[in-house]
């Protein structure tokens, strides 16, 4: 895809200036897509005041703000190269993050400055650019940008680091036209257009909230609400004013549990949501049925950050018939499930999903090594086992590296974790595997209880007895106040090994 990128922003501003493409939450400002439009381009004619060029790399560090954005899209105008950072690592874990992208300018919030002046003297980063004054007086004394920079689809836009779960985080590249096809692939089936109001609830550093469905609702032409950080009452809020009129959100699976646990959720109106989307993690059955209930088919899909990030996605008309699935491949984009050897498997059978196509990276950051071992024939080696049904829908049963194996037999903890869901008692359970002298590995299943309930061991092992395999159920049942995760939401497991796991009680 070698021809020239296209400019959303611009292109809206010209055809319909007036409409508003940003709410920043927060501070209740409103930009429509002509300031939006004019204030990319000063940002940008100060970035290349500050030494940016193309290719070279511009690092945020900051909650979320409608000036993540605009960062965004002045990168882009520049063929500059966007690095998003996540806001809830130490300052060890993004020194290794800057060091390997080697960013010209830092751009972060106000209350990160103490740690953008040690990341900046740490890292040898050239200069710094704060949010807030400092940020609108630069956009303020700048001219529009003489002239944007041509870019091809091609061309990389953006570096986006994984969680880092396994080993050092590698920058996964994002070209321009991963993120276009993006657009293309979840803007068609989630009827994204120029009348959509979307609610950004997810973290604008991860590609859930950069790219579902911020960015195509922006492509479209439609308005982005962005939340500073997530709270489920003033979610549900927004969601059931009628003022508002919000017609689209994504969340991961916690983002629905922590709202549908609220006092609000019972008297929220729920009806001009026309989609609910949800992804980053195995969908509990139970949560799915709750929203469903109350008329709202959660619409469920499946991506990485290496693939936009969608590959395929639950049609809503679905969602109920086939809860559970992740759904069909996007419009533009291949897949496939395979055994150890790379043979395609039957369906029904467990295997581990590839996926090819123009949604795809072309590899991560200044790791050759890690390029090699990700991608056979271009295809990109998911790391997560799923299994297709005869319909031709698919389902992710876990994450490869969470499976354990006991007495032999494979067991994915995300299969476990639906049927504790089934407990009312339970706000939280996850499922690891525990070394064991006979078996090999046994589950471990750590839980959180609702608060003004009780439960207890024997009750969560009977249960699952009830409803799985023998070799399925957890052994040992433990209690926590909360269980721990990243930034997105998603549970972490690495801690709960180190946690759980460094304990002989638990081993014996």
């Amino acid at each position: 895809m070698s021809f020239a990128y296209f400019d959303w922003i611009s292109h809206h501003a010209e055809v319909r200036g007036d409409k508003t493409a940003l709410v920043d939450l927060a501070t209740q400002r409103r930009l429509s897509y002509r300031t939006l439009d004019e204030r990319t381009d000063r940002l940008a004619a100060h970035l290349a005041s500050l030494g940016v060029r193309r290719g070279e790399r511009v690092a945020v560090l900051a909650p979320n703000t409608s000036d993540i954005l605009e960062v965004q899209f002045a990168c882009f105008r520049l063929a500059a190269i966007f690095v998003p950072l996540n806001t809830r690592l130490t300052v060890h874990e993004l020194q290794f993050i800057l060091s390997d992208a080697a960013p010209v300018v830092l751009v972060h919030d106000d209350e990160f400055e103490p740690m953008a002046q040690q990341l900046q003297r740490l890292c040898g980063i050239a200069r710094r650019l704060q949010f807030g004054t400092a940020y609108e007086k630069a956009l303020a004394a700048s001219p529009r940008l003489a002239a944007h920079q041509p870019v091809s689809l091609d061309d990389v836009s953006t570096i986006m680091y994984t969680s880092g779960t396994t080993g050092k985080p590698k920058g996964a590249m994002i070209t321009h036209g991963m993120t276009f096809i993006n657009a293309v692939n979840l803007g068609i089936p989630t009827c994204i257009s120029q009348r959509t109001i979307f609610l950004c609830v997810l973290p604008l550093f991860h590609t859930g909230g950069l790219n579902c469905y911020t960015n195509p609702v922006l492509h479209a032409g439609g308005t982005a609400l962005i939340m500073r950080a997530f709270d489920p009452a003033e979610a549900l809020r927004i969601i059931g004013d009628p003022n508002v009129g919000l017609t689209h959100f994504f969340g991961v699976p916690s983002i629905y549990q922590f709202m549908c646990q609220h006092p609000l959720f019972a008297s929220t109106d729920l009806s001009r949501l026309q989609i609910a989307g949800v992804g980053g993690a195995p969908m509990p059955v139970p949560l799915l049925k709750i929203w469903q209930d109350r008329g709202c088919a959660l619409v469920q899909g499946y991506g990485m950050t290496e693939t936009s990030p969608a590959v395929m996605m639950l049609d809503p008309e679905d969602a109920a018939r086939k809860a559970g699935s992740a759904g069909k491949p996007v419009l533009h984009g291949d897949l496939k499930i395979v055994d150890a050897e790379g043979n395609t498997v039957e369906p029904g059978e467990v295997g581990e999903l590839w996926v090819k196509g123009p949604n795809i990276t072309p590899g991560y950051w200044n790791r050759p090594e890690a390029n090699r071992n990700a991608f056979t024939d271009g295809w990109l080696h998911t790391g997560d086992a799923a299994r297709v049904d005869e319909e031709g829908f698919y389902y992710i049963v876990d994450r490869t590296k969470d499976m354990y194996i006991s007495g032999g037999e494979n067991v994915y903890p995300a299969e476990v974790e639906d049927v504790l869901y089934q407990l009312p008692a339970i706000a939280e359970a996850a499922v690891i595997g525990a070394p064991d002298a006979t078996w090999g590995e046994t589950g471990l299943a750590v839980i959180a209880v609702k608060k003004d309930f009780e439960l207890t061991e024997g009750q969560v092992i009977g249960h699952c007895r009830e409803r799985l395999a023998r070799f399925k159920c957890p052994q040992r049942v433990v209690f926590t106040d909360a269980l721990p995760r990243n930034a997105t939401g998603k549970v972490h497991k690495p801690t709960l090994r180190e946690k759980f796991l460094a304990s002989e009680k638990v081993l014996s």
